[in-house]
């Protein structure tokens, strides 16, 4: 049987987290080394974007835990845990810590990435007005910008499409002006909306 079906089947073609349905991801917690049943859980998006940082931490999302803590698979629990850490300012997140225990091994898998040090703060690329902002947004110029390194002058109201996030810093985007690829400053865009 192949890895997917099993985690199907393990969860009900559910989300192991929250218990939502389809659509459904494989994902590997980290640090995983080759993919097995014990390391790999059958996730939703929204808990995917979540756990990845990509959207802002929901505590009432996150209310689930309280009861996929108790999964017996070690996956599961190392995601619980890592979340609730995340979440400990909420009063349930740190009930739910204290009566959480895990043996060596798991707890230091739990620890291994860092993750249960962060807070429920997430850094995502945000243009002027705070919009959040995606990989393939159209943005426009709030600001004529001249270009580092080139003759290029970037004016007010340039429209850049399909922009790309600057994966380590949430103040920068690259985006293609006048045939360049270049680096530009979230407070100097506005979102373009449809």
């Amino acid at each position: 049987m192949k890895l997917d079906e099993q985690l199907q089947a393990r969860s009900g073609a559910t989300c192991e987290l929250c218990k939502a349905a389809p659509p459904l991801k494989m994902y590997e917690v980290p640090p995983a080394t080759g993919s097995s049943p014990d390391n790999t859980i059958l996730i939703c998006n929204k808990c995917l974007a979540q756990i990845e940082k990509k959207e802002e931490l929901d505590s009432n999302h996150w209310k689930c835990l309280t009861e996929s803590m108790w999964s017996e698979v070690p996956g599961v629990q190392v995601v619980a845990w890592r979340m609730l850490n995340r979440l400990r300012q909420e009063s349930w997140a740190q009930d739910s810590l204290d009566m959480l225990y895990f043996d060596e091994a798991t707890l230091a898998w739990a620890k291994a990435t860092g993750d249960h040090e962060n807070d429920a703060s997430v850094e995502l690329h945000k243009d002027c007005n705070g919009n959040v902002l995606q990989a393939g947004d159209t943005v426009v110029l709030i600001k004529s910008l001249d270009v580092k390194g080139s003759t290029l002058n970037a004016k007010m109201g340039t429209v850049v499409k399909n922009i790309r996030l600057v994966e380590d810093n949430t103040e920068q985007i690259e985006g293609r002006i006048e045939g360049q690829v270049i680096v530009i400053l979230t407070k100097y865009v506005r979102k373009q909306h449809d």
